[in-house]
């Protein structure tokens, strides 16, 4: 094994006894073999290990290897895509937002496992699924007695690295060691016999500021000094505005009526730019003394902290864009007191999620006349990122919110339709839908009162006539939840044949 002579970039590594195991990332690429199973870091584009996987992609020119991969979610700095084309990727879960790795998924060449993201390390803790053979964690330093402190998300990480065989830790120089503890690792029992996860509040701290694996099993250490990927977040427009504005306004009458507190309750949004453009809207709305229990903290957490609405936030990983990372990075320190990061198996374990009471905001491709949710699958089959951690929210929060806009593709394509082609996120998951042309309360409501409320107040004029026909159309035929089924995905298939719905508006039956 080629080794690396210790310098001053060796800092990070306060564990002198572990300088012997420094060494190149080709190196320790060499160390995976064909057919393992590979846990790596990383969650939304940040925290990921870069020189191994970058390594191994070029090992794999040569010498064909092939593994399943296992993340927290998403990768950065292309490593997905990278991956892929090289071959090394043959099975991936729990998540991705690649487009060429989307390729391979779709096209069958890549086995991919969309999970709740709260599931993965729990199957892998109690054998549903093979546990890591190597795991590969970016640190922002290794402690005097050998902790492993995470860098901007922890994800699934505290979990491939007390299962793994073998930990390959990347220390990264580029991260500000400002990180250091920001981070709250704490790792359930197995089950049955596990105590109550004893977090009240998402200030609370219950774990170790370090990730605790065995010195024996490090059996690399790699130096690194790349940058997160940034988030590509596109600038909020006036849909964006105007859903923010019609969810600011449903709260305040929440508040009105004594179901909220003035503060709210801990908010969690999804990743994108739909979900971070809407709550960065609530930096002008008449709540303060907020907080977010989620499982990513983009520019729109940032965004409140500074405008001293928010006053915690707790997540899994820190995603920013390029306008925003250098600064917070910058000013890590000051938030200190306002920042915990934790395993994903805590920020979106569902019994937290229900006992806080969420308030869940996530992004839908498509919704249906009856508030089922397709958050995943374009025209129903094709794969776009996956799940996420949309259904530990939606599911269990005290208040599941789903945006999106009204219409896609230029206004080929509307995002209301009589049945969604793939159902995420049932009805019973949702409580309220909402577009830049209203919100649609569902709470409380039977199948044929949310479908009208869901018309009348979210779908976009050039089709809420063709929806109101539709539905009464197949309220004549009957049913709890009614349905002309020959007709359901009709406008699917339009899109499908003609590249716009707008082509089979007039259905007729």
């Amino acid at each position: 094994m080629t080794k690396i002579v210790p310098n001053a970039s060796c800092a990070r590594i306060r564990d002198a006894s572990l300088f012997s195991r420094i060494v190149s990332a080709d190196t320790a690429a060499g160390l995976i073999r064909d057919g393992m199973v590979v846990g790596m870091s990383g969650f939304t584009r940040s925290g990921e290990a870069k020189a191994v996987p970058l390594a191994l992609a070029r090992r794999a020119k040569t010498d064909a290897v092939g593994i399943t991969l296992i993340t927290g979610a998403s990768l950065g700095n292309d490593l997905d895509g990278l991956l892929a084309d090289s071959g090394v990727i043959r099975r991936r879960l729990p998540f991705q937002s690649d487009p060429r790795l989307r390729d391979r998924i779709n096209d069958g060449t890549v086995m991919y496992l969309d999970q709740h993201l709260s599931e993965t390390v729990e199957h892998l803790r109690s054998g549903q699924f093979p546990a890591p053979d190597v795991a590969i964690i970016e640190a922002a330093a290794i402690t005097e007695d050998g902790g492993i402190v995470p860098t901007t998300s922890v994800g699934n990480s505290a979990g491939f690295a007390t299962q793994a065989q073998q930990v390959i830790v990347e220390i990264n120089a580029f991260v500000p060691s400002a990180l250091e503890g920001m981070h709250d690792i704490y790792i359930p029992a197995d089950r049955p016999v596990r105590d109550p996860i004893a977090l009240r509040t998402p200030q609370d701290r219950i774990g170790d500021s370090v990730i605790r694996v065995d010195r024996d099993r490090i059996v690399a250490i790699v130096l690194s000094d790349r940058h997160d990927s940034f988030a590509a977040l596109g600038a909020g427009d006036d849909d964006t505005r105007a859903i923010s504005e019609h969810i600011i306004d449903f709260l305040q009458r929440e508040v009105a009526r004594g179901a909220l507190p003035k503060s709210l309750r801990p908010l969690q949004a999804g990743i994108g730019t739909i979900a971070n453009s809407v709550l960065s809207g609530l930096a002008e709305s008449p709540f303060s003394g907020m907080t977010m229990y989620s499982e990513v903290l983009q520019d729109s957490a940032f965004d409140l902290l500074d405008a001293g609405k928010l006053d915690f936030a707790s997540a899994s990983s820190i995603t920013l864009s390029a306008t925003r990372h250098a600064d917070v990075m910058g000013r890590l320190a000051e938030y200190r007191d306002r920042l915990v990061l934790r395993p994903q198996e805590i920020s979106n374990h569902p019994e937290i999620v229900r006992r806080l009471g969420i308030i869940a905001i996530n992004t839908a491709l498509e919704f249906d006349i009856y508030g089922n949710v397709n958050s995943t699958h374009v025209m129903g089959s094709h794969m776009m990122n996956g799940i996420g951690g949309s259904g530990d929210f939606a599911r269990n929060s005290g208040l599941s919110i789903f945006v999106t806009k009204s219409v896609a593709k230029g206004g080929n394509i509307t995002s209301l339709v009589p049945m969604v082609s793939h159902v995420d996120h049932t009805e019973h998951d949702v409580d309220v839908i909402v577009t830049e042309l209203g919100l649609a309360d569902l709470r409380g409501l039977a199948p044929r009162e949310r479908a009208r409320v869901i018309i009348d107040n979210c779908a976009h004029p050039d089709w809420r006539d063709s929806l109101s026909d539709y539905f009464k159309r197949a309220c004549n035929r009957g049913g709890q939840t009614p349905h002309v089924l020959e007709e359901a995905f009709k406008w699917h298939c339009a899109f499908r044949d003609t590249g716009s719905m707008v082509k089979n508006m007039a259905i007729s039956g």
